[in-house]
């Protein structure tokens, strides 16, 4: 990369920079950025490398940029990873220090307004603030995020739950750019008109018509066994309440009432994959924290139970939880196409797989899946065995070696 840009600027190979911008997945949290929802992704080891120079007579760059070899990046969002890259480069080049806050929004202003996507903020915020090995939950109304780390197994308590996992990508071999069509921008479309009616119906009429629009609260706590402290926030955001959603559902247009049902139960999915709330306190304390719960709205109890599969390092339960979230993509968002639907169902039966979807909008790309880390490549040769039957011409358009690939953990975009 170095050696290319050298050649094309006459600069000295040595002060060639190279942005490192990752591809994401999203175990969770699908299609529910754009209203404001809670999600939770992290980056692999594949994405895009742009090598650049400052072009000195002005502010700009003279670089190269290309993706991983021989892979279709399709649903990995590649166009983000894409803008990121080009956002990190002039502004090293231009001796910048920008947040990677500003930077998210900076790219969603690309993505929203110079390619027509009406997408949210998933995809940045995954490719800005992932970590090596680590899960990111993104609040994608407040912005408010965290970086969570799989509990390690202690010597004693390693069971056939905590087993650890790989991420296998299938590939369908459809590559229709989702700017072509017209199906995404039609159900954030229509998650909008949900939102409108659900607040029209509780009074607020006059929010934004987005599904996090409506007043609601949720219970961080904190422990501190020096003092064994316990200190309790109240942090407010917004949202259409669940209970209005619930008692007026039967009146929303059937397909409104779809839309809804997988915004809210993709939220309570993400709240049970990560543990939110953190339990290690004494009795006393639990006692107490226990009469405060009693108080608040039981969607308070899926944060309580946790996102904590994840933490926890439950694969299986984690896995189980993907496989809810890819239904609920096709019977209540209603996206995917047949073959992507034939590769999920082929994941779903492949030796090891704990759990699997689509990744991405669903419309083409591919499908992730957590596996087994002993039966990945036994699960790998399955699928590609089984998609090739069904779909042969789709499967013989893609590359051999990267028609389905076990992944490694990524880290967030940087300039090295």
């Amino acid at each position: 990369m170095r050696n290319k840009v050298s050649e094309m600027s006459g600069r000295d190979a040595e002060v060639v920079r190279v942005v490192v911008s990752p591809y994401r997945i999203c175990p969770l949290g699908a299609h529910i950025d754009h209203q404001g929802g809670t999600v939770s992704a992290m980056t692999i080891n594949k994405g895009i490398l742009l090598g650049f120079v400052p072009s000195g007579d002005t502010e700009g760059i003279i670089g190269y940029i290309c993706g991983s070899d021989n892979l279709d990046s399709s649903g990995l969002s590649s166009s983000a990873a894409v803008g990121i890259a080009y956002l990190l480069a002039l502004e090293s080049a231009n001796g910048m220090n920008v947040s990677p806050l500003d930077n998210i929004e900076y790219d969603r202003l690309i993505e929203n307004g110079y390619l027509g996507l009406r997408n949210g903020i998933l995809d940045q915020s995954a490719i800005l603030l992932s970590r090596y090995g680590c899960l990111m939950r993104m609040d994608c109304k407040s912005k408010e995020y965290e970086i969570i780390q799989p509990r390690e197994p202690q010597n004693s308590d390693k069971t056939k739950i905590q087993k650890s996992y790989k991420v296998l990508l299938a590939f369908s071999g459809l590559r229709c750019a989702l700017t072509n069509n017209p199906g995404y921008n039609c159900r954030v479309a229509e998650c909008q008109e949900a939102a409108k009616f659900l607040l029209c119906a509780s009074g607020k009429a006059e929010m934004d018509p987005r599904l996090c629009n409506g007043e609601y609260f949720h219970l961080i706590l904190f422990s501190s066994f020096v003092i064994l402290q316990l200190i309790m926030i109240l942090i407010f955001f917004q949202t259409v309440e669940e209970e209005v959603y619930e008692a007026h559902k039967n009146e929303l247009e059937p397909t409104l009432a779809k839309r809804a049902e997988h915004y809210f139960t993709e939220n309570r999915r993400v709240a049970k994959g990560i543990a939110f709330l953190t339990w290690s306190f004494e009795i006393i304390l639990e006692i107490h924290v226990y009469l405060v719960l009693c108080f608040i709205n039981l969607w308070i109890y899926f944060i309580g139970s946790g996102l904590e599969a994840w933490k926890s390092g439950n694969s299986q339960d984690f896995g189980k939880l993907i496989s809810a979230s890819g239904l609920s993509s096709i019977y209540n968002y209603e996206c995917g196409s047949e073959p992507l639907i034939q590769l999920n169902e082929i994941l779903q039966r492949a030796p090891g797989v704990f759990g699997a979807r689509f990744s991405g909008a669903g419309f083409r790309g591919c499908c992730l899946a957590l596996v087994d880390a002993d039966r990945a490549e036994e699960a790998a040769s399955y699928v590609r065995s089984e998609y090739f039957e069904l779909q042969p011409e789709l499967a013989s358009q893609l590359n051999a070696d990267s028609a389905v690939l076990i992944c490694k953990p990524g880290d967030c975009a940087r300039v090295i």
